[in-house]
């Protein structure tokens, strides 16, 4: 049975995930709603709309993902799950979507592992190697330096 994904977060941002997600798994459309919130709106009326996108995937079960815990995204995202159907993750980033998608099928519990593993797994520093035939400056990292 597969899980549907709901995405609250500010306006742009959910739709934005949304479309970059289903670039990669484009028969993902039907279980895959994002929902932008403009703060400009009624607490009341955004959480109306973030039922009425929760019954738009039409599945027995639901991770909901927000971007940042405590801001409104999250408030009005707490106010539909209930910790059986439905799961609520806040920090979402697209390592973290592409993973919940990838698990879409996993019972409710594992997907909200797999999905927070890939989002703490997609955060990295990544070196910055000196161009080819360029000189190091002062404060380049030495090439015997490994940072792992």
């Amino acid at each position: 049975m597969t899980a549907g994904l709901l995405i609250i977060a500010h306006s742009p941002l959910a739709s934005a995930l949304r479309q970059s997600v289903l670039h990669v798994f484009p028969d993902g459309a039907p279980h895959v709603v994002a929902l932008d919130i403009d703060s400009d709106l009624p607490f009341e009326q955004l959480v109306d709309a973030a039922r009425s996108a929760m019954q738009s995937i039409d599945t027995p079960r639901t991770l909901v993902l927000t971007d940042v815990f405590g801001a409104t995204p999250c408030n009005v995202a707490q106010k539909l799950v209930d910790g059986v159907h439905a799961r609520l993750i806040a920090g979402v980033n697209l390592p973290m979507l592409l993973r919940a998608m990838t698990y879409r099928r996993e019972p409710l519990e594992a997907l909200v592992a797999r999905a927070m593993a890939g989002g703490v797994q997609g955060v990295m520093q990544v070196a910055t190697a000196a161009p080819q035939n360029q000189p190091r400056k002062k404060n380049d990292q030495d090439p015997g330096d490994h940072q792992q």
